[in-house]
């Protein structure tokens, strides 16, 4: 079920803690508007916000970047300065020289942008309410619970916490000794947290902790999923201490939709098509792809792949369906199968008009807007020392 937009108020209370045409931005080609007789108000309307956030841009100029992930819809990404996954991002809002940032995305990336943005820059979310489920499922209390169990009898564990994951997590594995991956550079730090100490406990993607794992050459007693249905006493101690890595028990509900099944169908359907897939998919699904990698990873598969190749992507259908219109001309590029992100959905053009124009009224009036991503001042110190320590073992 798609989730229901929130106000910034009701949402904040709810959580704890380019080119300058869209076919330039795009690549992908738009009809000239004479083609359309008659318009309808539909898509007039549309057109009508599209102009709108366009105004809005002019308006702020050097003042405003709108950045947006992969993950995004085109409407959505056709206004957008910069655009990648979430290291690039990182990365690139760290060294942004603007005013406000304002990120189309989920709210754990805009939290990211906010802690490493320049003090001076201001980050806004164009809707709230967009949460992450994968984020959610490893509340940073748990966190502190199973870590104290874990080093009960002095043993060094280091927390690894995925970039999907909420800033009182990414404070509490900093505080911890711990540190931060997205999943282009999971297995060059889980290597560094291999060497850090006697374990490290992966969080909360248990599917990308298997896969990177697995590159690595760890199977066997090396692994031990964590089972904390009920809490940290669920936590099979005796299992965990034998374990060089320890995965949080939490998934990615898009990538999990696919199934070797569907890898199967589509090899029938197309003999020799290549598969490639996103590390957040279930073990079964990355041993028996062509290649496995990040969101970066794939685009970069793509755009490198020989002509008349027929490519099958695992991850998110807005990026799939971009990258089959991108390559129509010397490609076929299939989804293994539909699959949506409806928390990244929820950001549209009517929800960033409707920020930029919030921004704008704020400018106005020398107040803040009520979609500026504030991040909890306790938290900030411990989240960027974890978020630092990946960047510069991954510069």
């Amino acid at each position: 079920m798609t989730p229901q937009a929130a106000t910034p108020a009701t949402a904040a209370s709810a959580r704890n803690g380019g080119d300058s045409t869209p076919e330039a931005r795009t690549g992908v080609s738009t009809r000239n508007l004479d083609d359309r007789t008659p318009e309808t108000p539909a898509a007039a309307s549309a057109r009508n916000v599209g102009d709108r956030i366009e105004e809005l841009r002019a308006r702020f100029g050097a003042d405003l970047t709108v950045v947006g992930h992969h993950y995004q819809a085109d409407e959505v990404i056709a206004h957008c300065d910069l655009r990648g996954d979430s290291l690039e991002l990182a990365r690139r809002c760290a060294a942004l020289e603007t005013r406000h940032i304002m990120f189309c995305g989920v709210y754990f990336m805009a939290e990211s942008a906010a802690l490493l943005a320049g003090k001076n820059v201001r980050v806004h979310l164009p809707e709230p309410s967009a949460e992450c489920s994968m984020a959610l499922m490893s509340p940073a209390g748990l966190l502190r619970e199973v870590m104290k169990k874990l080093t009960r009898n002095g043993r060094k564990v280091i927390p690894l916490a995925y970039v999907n994951s909420t800033l009182g997590v990414k404070a509490a594995a900093g505080e911890l000794g711990g540190a931060v991956c997205t999943s282009a550079n999971a297995a060059t730090m889980l290597e560094w947290a291999l060497r850090e100490g006697d374990a490290v406990l992966f969080l909360p993607d248990k599917n990308l902790g298997f896969n990177t794992a697995a590159a690595l050459g760890l199977a066997g007693q090396d692994l031990h999923t964590a089972r904390i249905v009920r809490g940290a006493k669920d936590l099979d101690t005796t299992a965990a201490d034998k374990a060089r890595l320890i995965l949080w028990p939490g998934f990615c509900s898009i990538h999990t939709r696919f199934n070797p099944r569907q890898m199967e169908r589509l090899r029938a359907e197309h003999p020799g098509a290549s598969i490639v897939v996103h590390p957040e998919c279930i073990p079964a699904v990355a041993a028996a792809a062509d290649a496995v990698g990040s969101t970066a990873f794939i685009i970069r598969n793509v755009n490198e792949a020989p002509d008349d190749t027929v490519l099958g992507i695992g991850t998110e259908i807005n990026l799939v369906e971009r990258l089959a219109r991108q390559h129509a001309a010397r490609l076929t590029v299939l989804p293994l199968v539909e699959s949506a992100c409806t928390h990244m959905a929820q950001t549209t053009e009517e929800s960033l008009c409707t920020a930029l124009e919030a921004l704008g009224r704020a400018e106005d009036s020398g107040e803040e807007s009520p979609y500026r991503v504030r991040i909890g001042h306790e938290l900030q110190a411990h989240a960027r020392a974890a978020l630092e320590r990946m960047l510069e073992h991954c510069a």
